[in-house]
């Protein structure tokens, strides 16, 4: 399968904001390896392989562990994540899934308010946005994981 067009390339304006938005999210506070887990779950949620591909070694070459790469997908029943990854990672789900049952039930809100402030919640919310939207130009284009 080969990459349909190359949107970096066709709408670099457009592409540069996003990546304004991603320099925002590594200067925000919140932990990048909260951020990396909950851009990882999203893209496979998404079924987003270059992303799955690109957060699995960016997460590698931080210094998670494998456990932690190999169980995001089952995270609920893994040991690996502190309760604020586990907040991140329900809201991360119930945001990205927003077609299949109650959009970001109360109690899921709730739950990462604990642990986030109002301006970490935005920034959570963002974060959650910028990867569904970066997994639909990679499913819609077509692009490959480097290899």
């Amino acid at each position: 399968m080969s990459q349909r067009i190359n949107v970096a390339e066709l709408a670099p304006e457009a592409y540069r904001s996003f990546v304004d938005v991603e320099g925002f999210l590594l200067r925000s506070g919140l932990p990048h390896s909260t951020i990396e887990l909950v851009k990882l779950r999203v893209s496979q949620i998404n079924g987003c392989g270059f992303c799955v591909d690109m957060h699995s070694r960016d997460l590698k070459k931080a210094g998670e562990s494998d456990e932690r790469l190999w169980s995001v997908a089952a995270w609920r029943e893994a040991p690996y994540y502190t309760p604020a990854e586990r907040a991140a990672l329900a809201l991360a789900e119930e945001a990205t899934r927003l077609a299949d049952r109650e959009a970001v039930p109360d109690e899921v809100w709730r739950q990462a308010a604990e642990h986030y402030d109002e301006t970490g919640l935005a920034t959570l919310v963002v974060a959650i946005a910028m990867i569904n939207a970066w997994n639909r130009i990679g499913v819609a284009t077509r692009l490959a994981p480097a290899g």
